[in-house]
């Protein structure tokens, strides 16, 4: 029975997965003591995170995608390079704090959150192409960001090899051997029955991370409150513009995945930059990582409409 219950109850968190997100985000700033004790768990929900992801993608599907390389080059070359260069062009025509201008360049540098394919399926998008960008960005990003982000901003981002390798054992290796590990005892019928308990838990562990992630908001509201404002709208504009621009750019592959590509260019992973900022840097830019994920949660409760509209009968893009 509580099983049954247990499994009813993330059912319907993945049905108003969007709403929790949104309120989660409210409440790591409200709730400064919770966002700090979860703070402390952030590497824990990650590989939780990347485990559930991997468990619930079509593993043939994603490696069908495979078969297309010119396509993930294409949206790797726009997200990867092209992002942060639009990106530049247009702050420094701005009026911007340089400690913004300079966190809105390095986060167009970085690559798409490893948790991409959960907010894909949320959305309505390619759960399949979000995980093989994803992935291949993260493998990426220690080759095209320090370069990029040094001759945009100045700033140096000394991702080392051991940075390099924890991030990719948390959110690649370890959470890979779990996902084989579950599916071998559980099996594939199970899992596909539980597909939506588990996607109701990948929201949980996304709140969670919301918490955990906004720890100190509050703090620097309270403390410079026209900067915290400056540089939300700034983390929404860039996120909603990337988002935007990078599937216009994309849109000859098909709806679908340009409007995939640009949520991948949107929703970008911040946890290592925290690691690798050099000690010169404005503090305010770790910050502004924290600010970003405003956006990312609330995002998709914003944005489902307008994918909903886009997608209506465009199921699956040409070949």
């Amino acid at each position: 029975m509580v099983w049954v219950s247990l499994v009813r109850l993330l059912t319907v968190s993945a049905s108003v997965g969007k709403a929790l997100l949104a309120i989660a985000i409210v409440g790591g700033v409200m709730l400064p003591p919770t966002a700090h004790a979860l703070r402390g768990m952030v590497p824990v929900v990650v590989v939780g995170l990347s485990t559930l992801v991997l468990l619930r993608v079509d593993v043939p599907a994603t490696l069908a995608q495979l078969h297309r390389p010119g396509r993930l080059a294409a949206i790797l070359a726009v997200q990867m390079v092209a992002c942060p260069v639009l990106v530049w062009a247009l702050v420094r025509e701005l009026p911007l704090d340089t400690s913004i201008a300079d966190a809105v360049v390095i986060f167009a540098t970085d690559s798409a959150i490893i948790s991409a394919p959960a907010y894909a399926r949320l959305l309505g998008l390619d759960a399949e192409i979000a995980l093989l960008g994803a992935l291949a960005g993260t493998l990426l990003v220690p080759v095209t960001a320090p370069l990029i982000a040094w001759a945009l901003t100045g700033v140096g981002l000394a991702i080392s090899m051991k940075a390099f390798s924890a991030r990719l054992g948390t959110v690649v290796l370890v959470p890979l051997l779990l996902s084989l590990l579950v599916r071998r005892l559980a099996g594939a019928p199970r899992l596909e029955a539980l597909g939506p308990a588990l996607d109701g838990l990948t929201v949980w562990l996304l709140v969670a991370l919301g918490f955990g992630v906004m720890d100190g908001v509050g703090a620097r509201l309270l403390a410079e409150p026209a900067w915290v404002v400056e540089a939300t709208l700034v983390a929404c504009a860039a996120t909603a513009g990337l988002n935007l621009a990078t599937a216009i750019v994309l849109l000859p592959f098909g709806v679908r995945v340009a409007a995939t590509a640009g949520m991948l260019s949107g929703f970008r992973s911040m946890v290592l930059y925290l690691a690798v900022l050099p000690t010169g840097a404005d503090a305010r830019v770790a910050v502004f990582f924290g600010l970003y994920q405003i956006p990312l949660y609330i995002g998709p409760l914003i944005m489902a409409p307008a994918y909903r509209w886009l997608l209506r009968g465009r199921r699956n893009d040409p070949a």
